[in-house]
């Protein structure tokens, strides 16, 4: 007469497996959240440069003229106030060109993300992100290639992408420990520091979504879709101050 001899997976076994199945649902959430943030990010910046491009330094230009015409009348009168408004005026059109200079300086607007770029990133931060780590040294390694991957992303660098992916995958940190308890305390930070990850991703939302420039966007998409260019329009506004203000320094002048 043969016996069998069940076999019962430990309770520790258990826990592992399921914290494992825990992590991996809570990695593709932050990985979901990691894309969101850089792409809107991403777009703010390009919406930021079309901003500037077209009303930006329209604004410059009349501000610009304002010191001029604060400068002049400050000449006319030894009014303290009006010699105060007169430096004023003059430090916001200082600080106008300053920001339409800045960007200029900088690398020209490239084009949204594609769905494969998204895809890659997306994986990039599932499996390297730093808050995923608690070793300091693989987490070191992760905050350097983590960076490199979000300058990738906004480059619209794939090849790079790929490259960051691979050098972390063969690289030793990578490689488990051994031993269930060890493990099973690993997971459990894991999945903390992803929570805590996710909590300020969604911070950083937020606060992104309360912006000036953000709330812009917005009102600048929902008129694209009536067939109106909210920007054009602004810029046309500017235009029409700055007729009048140059005006205002030709009588001054005459």
């Amino acid at each position: 007469m043969s016996t069998k001899l069940s076999v019962h997976t430990k309770p520790e076994d258990e826990e592992l497996a399921k914290k494992r199945l825990e992590l991996a649902e809570i990695e593709s959430q932050l990985a979901d959240r990691e894309l969101y943030v850089v792409t809107f990010r991403t777009e703010v910046t390009a919406f930021e440069r079309r901003y500037l491009k077209i009303v930006g330094a329209r604004y410059a230009e009349l501000d610009e003229i304002n010191a001029e015409i604060a400068e002049r009348l400050a000449q006319r009168r030894a009014d303290k106030n009006v010699q105060d408004s007169a430096k004023q005026a003059r430090a916001r059109a200082n600080e106008s060109r300053s920001a339409i200079d800045a960007h200029a300086a900088d690398v020209a607007p490239r084009s949204l993300p594609s769905q494969e770029l998204k895809s890659l990133y997306r994986e990039v931060a599932k499996r390297i992100h730093p808050d995923l780590s608690s070793d300091p040294e693989d987490r070191k390694k992760r905050q350097r290639l983590m960076a490199e991957a979000n300058e990738a992303y906004g480059m619209g660098d794939i090849a790079r992408l790929k490259r960051i992916l691979e050098e972390y995958e063969s690289s030793p940190e990578a490689v488990p420990g051994e031993g269930v308890g060890a493990e099973l305390v690993r997971v459990i930070r894991k999945i903390t520091q992803a929570r805590r990850r996710l909590l300020e991703i969604e911070q950083e939302i937020q606060k992104l979504t309360a912006s000036d420039l953000a709330k812009l966007k917005v009102k600048t998409e929902e008129s694209a879709k009536r067939g109106r260019d909210l920007l054009v329009e602004m810029a046309e506004q500017v235009d029409r101050q700055i007729a009048a203000a140059r005006t205002q320094v030709s009588r001054m002048s005459t």
